[in-house]
Formats: C-alpha cells, structure tokens, sequence
C-alpha cells in the first residue's frame, strides 16, 4: 500500500471533535504513514500537541496564524511548547493580504518574530501565504537570514511565485485546490516543483479535494490528493507518495511516524 504524510491538518479543530479517533484509524486504513497536526495559535497548538502526545502517527507544529498576529507573536509559552517532543516545526505562519483579519504590521512583525524564533531553535517553519508573495519572501530572506528552511503550506500561486521559494531551499506543498477543475494555473505551477521539493496535505477540515469536494476535510482524503498531482507530473501514485514521504521525513525529522 502507498505511505502518505499529510504534512498539514487541523485535528485540533471543532468539525474533529466527535470522532477524531475514527478520522485518524481511517487515514491510517487508507495508507496515510503520519499527520502534522498544525496549531494557529497557543491554545491551538497547546490542543495539537495534546493530541500529538496521545496518537503516536500525529506530530504537531506550534505557531501563529496571520489571522492571529493581533494576539502576539514569540511569547513564553510559544517557546515552551517548542520543547516538546511532538513539535516538528513553528507554524502555522505568515501574510494573509487577502482578508487581513489581522492589520498588515501586525503580520509581518509576528511573521518575522516566529522566522527568528525558528532559526534560535533549529526547526523548519510552516508558511502560510496569500496575495503576499513579495513580503513574505523578503522576511524569509531577512529574518531567516538564509538559514531556515520549511515549507510553502497550502501554495496557491503561479509559476511565477515559485522561484523565489525554490531558490531558498524551501519545500512546495499541494492541498486540495490542485484537484478543482478551475485550478489550471495552480497544475502548471505544481509541474515546475522538482520532485525532491514536493510535499502534499489536505488542511483538514478545509478544502477537501475531488471527489470529495463539499464534504469535511479530513487526513485519508490526500490519497486523492497525491493521486491527482501524480497525473499532473506523469508519475505513478505510488512513486509521488514514495518521494513526498522522503521530502517530509528530510524536512521535519519526525524520528518516527509510529
């Protein structure tokens, strides 16, 4: 069976409340190898790293959302929570110019605060970016001073916004839009995306992707996923899990998914 890592979901959020210990046997049952539950702010990520202690195939990351930057950026608690055994990466980071839920100063101070705090700690970072690919890369060259690497989360750009990223060293990972019919220029970016620089999620609960578009997101959907970027870069199924799996354990040095 092919081994998948969903390298980005919310498992910590309301729509998995009822049923998480199911959500997460039938991602395993579909051949998902390991889940990064993703926080998007403290007590989000306090609850992913909760759920990261008692399901050993979940690991999680620690960060503040753009839409949270208005709550603070590298706190104590932050750091703490970077100490423990399950964090793999600070994120959910980043600009969000699209709904600036958050004022455009506050995102970029904490953006910038959480890059330094990962470069202090030795973890990749997880990149959330929307209608802010000019900012966002002058941080990452800035703060991270050349040095931190992660991953481009949930990327929407063209091919245009690629090589910046690329030229970095950072990862590009797929979620569900990359299967929607309209998402043409989304497949044209993912073909330019070296193998080796590939990595898939779903950001479960949101986006589930074809065939499973309107239903509630959740971790054993990214076969669909891997399934639909393989076609779109003329590889097998179980050659795109078998290379995605690599990339993630390379970035995020889980030890173990088990």
């Amino acid at each position: 069976m092919e081994q998948w890592i969903d390298t980005h979901a919310h498992l910590d959020m309301e729509p998995f409340l009822e049923d998480l210990e199911q959500v997460i046997d039938r991602a395993r049952m579909t051949g998902v190898k390991g889940i990064i539950s993703v926080g998007s702010d403290i007590a989000s990520s306090k609850r992913a790293v909760s759920i990261a202690g008692q399901y050993g195939m979940v690991k999680a990351a620690v960060g503040v959302h753009p839409h949270e930057a208005c709550k603070g950026g590298r706190t104590e608690e932050l750091e703490r929570l970077l100490k423990e055994a399950e964090v793999l990466a600070v994120g959910e980071m980043g600009l969000d110019y699209f709904y600036n839920h958050s004022e455009r100063e506050e995102q970029l101070e904490v953006f910038r605060m959480q890059v330094e705090l990962a470069g202090d700690v030795g973890k990749p970072i997880i990149v959330h970016v929307r209608d802010a690919h000019d900012d966002a890369v002058e941080i990452l060259r800035g703060a991270g001073n050349g040095k931190v690497r992660g991953v481009i989360h949930c990327f929407t750009g063209g091919p245009e916004d690629l090589h910046s990223y690329l030229e970095m060293g950072f990862y590009i990972s797929f979620a569900g839009i990359v299967t929607f019919k309209k998402a043409s220029e989304l497949r044209d970016a993912a073909a330019m995306v070296p193998m080796d620089r590939l990595l898939v999620e779903t950001d479960a609960p949101y986006l589930a992707p074809v065939p499973m578009r309107g239903k509630r997101n959740e971790p054993a959907f990214v076969v669909h996923t891997g399934a639909a970027l393989a076609e779109v870069l003329g590889v097998s199924s179980e050659e795109l899990a078998s290379r995605t799996t690599a990339n993630a354990d390379s970035l995020f040095k889980p030890g173990s998914w088990a």
